[in-house]
C-alpha cells in the first residue's frame, strides 16, 4: 500500500506572553491508503492538537505550526494557502469531532447541514444534494432517512447524531477520515455499532482513518497500527497486535495495566501514579521519568530519541539501546 499521509517532525507551539508551549513536539505519523491508525494517550498528551494541526485548524494566534511537514497525497499541507486548505478540508480530509451535539448547528435541520457540504464541495444542485443526503443517511444505518432530513440535532440521540456526523464526513468520499474520540459519551452497545460502521465504510470506500482516543478497547477493535503519545511526543509506534501482546514503553505498559480485564482475578487496577504535566512545565529529560517506575539518572537529564526496534516498531526509552534491543 502506498503512503497517503506522512507527517514529519511536526511541531505546534502556542505562544503565551513570553512563554513558548510545545503542545506537539516532533511528531511523525505515516498512514497508508486504506489503513486505520490510532493515536492514543491520556488527556493532555497532544492528540487533538496533532489532528487539528493536520487540518491547519490551530487558532493563530496563539498557536502556530513552527516546524515539520504534513505531506498528504504528495502535497505538503503546511505550505498551502488558507483558500487551498478550504478545498482539502471536508473534501479530501474529513473530521468527526468529539461531541456531535456541539459540532452540529442546532438551528439547522440535518438535511440542511448535509446538503450544504455537498453543494459547496461537489457543486450539486439542491435536488441532487438532497437525494445524495438521503443515500448517505441510509448508508450509515437510518431506515427512515427522509424523516431524519427534516429533524433538528436535539431530537436525535447521541448515537444518531454521531451517525449523522459520519454521513457528513463521508459525503465527499474523503481519502482520509480523522475521528476525534468518536465514541465518547456513548454507551457500550452504541460504541460498538459506530466502530463497526467506521470499519465497514473504510473497507467499502478504501478510506484511511486516523482515530484519536484514550480508550484502548476502541483501539483493539478498529486499528491496524497504534501510536502512543505522551507530552506532545510519540513514545511508541507498533502494529496493534504487537502492542497488545508485548508493549515496550513503560507508559504503554501502564496504560495496559490500568484496563480492567474479565480474565484477571485481582481486585484492584494498577494506576499510573501522577498526572500528565502541563506543556508549560514539561520536565527536563524524558517527560515520563517522574511517573516511570524504571527511571534512572540519565532519564532525568537527557531526552531519549524514538529508536527503531524492528522495521515496524519504535520506542522512545533508554531501556532500549541504539539497536532497539531491550537492556536487562
Amino acid at each position: 500500500m502506498s503512503t497517503l499521509l506522512d507527517v514529519k517532525n511536526l511541531k505546534t507551539h502556542f505562544f503565551n506572553n513570553d512563554k513558548v508551549i510545545p503542545a506537539v513536539d516532533g511528531v511523525d505519523i505515516k498512514i497508508k491508503k486504506g489503513e486505520t491508525v490510532a493515536l492514543v494517550g491520556e488527556s493532555g498528551s497532544g492528540k487533538s492538537i496533532t489532528s487539528l494541526s493536520i487540518l491547519k485548524l490551530i487558532p493563530s494566534p496563539p498557536g502556530k505550526i513552527v516546524d515539520g511537514e504534513i505531506v498528504f497525497n504528495g502535497t505538503d499541507l503546511v505550505k498551502l494557502s488558507e483558500n487551498d486548505m478550504c478545498h482539502v478540508r471536508g473534501n479530501d480530509i474529513s473530521m468527526i469531532f468529539q461531541e456531535p451535539m456541539t459540532s452540529l448547528n442546532p438551528v439547522l435541520t440535518i438535511g440542511e447541514q448535509i446538503t450544504e457540504v455537498l453543494i459547496y464541495h461537489k457543486k450539486l444542485t439542491k435536488r441532487e444534494a438532497t437525494r445524495k443526503a438521503i443515500d448517505l443517511l441510509k448508508l450509515v444505518g437510518f431506515s427512515r432517512a427522509e424523516e431524519i432530513l427534516n429533524d433538528y440535532p436535539h431530537r436525535l440521540s447521541g448515537g444518531m447524531r454521531q451517525r449523522v456526523m459520519i454521513a457528513m464526513a463521508m459525503s465527499c468520499d474523503p481519502k482520509l477520515l480523522i475521528a476525534d474520540e468518536p465514541t465518547t459519551a456513548l454507551d457500550v452497545t452504541i460504541q460498538a455499532q459506530i466502530l463497526d460502521l467506521m470499519k465497514e465504510l473504510s473497507v467499502k470506500f478504501g478510506t484511511s482513518i486516523l482515530i484519536i482516543t484514550h480508550d484502548l478497547g476502541v483501539v483493539s477493535e478498529i486499528a491496524d497500527k497504534v501510536l502512543v503519545m505522551y507530552c506532545g511526543q510519540v513514545v511508541e509506534n507498533a502494529p496493534v497486535d504487537d502492542l497488545f501482546t508485548e508493549p515496550f514503553h513503560p507508559y504503554t505498559i501502564g496504560l495496559m495495566e490500568s484496563i480492567p480485564s474479565v480474565d484477571d482475578d485481582s481486585e484492584r487496577l494498577v494506576p499510573i501514579h501522577g498526572s500528565v504535566p502541563s506543556p508549560e512545565n514539561f520536565p527536563k529529560g524524558c517527560r515520563f521519568a517522574p511517573r516511570c517506575p524504571h527511571a534512572f539518572d540519565r532519564c532525568y537529564h537527557e531526552m531519549p530519541s524514538l529508536t527503531a526496534v524492528d522495521d515496524q516498531r519504535s520506542v522512545r526509552c533508554f531501556l532500549y539501546d541504539d539497536k532497539g534491543e531491550a537492556k536487562t
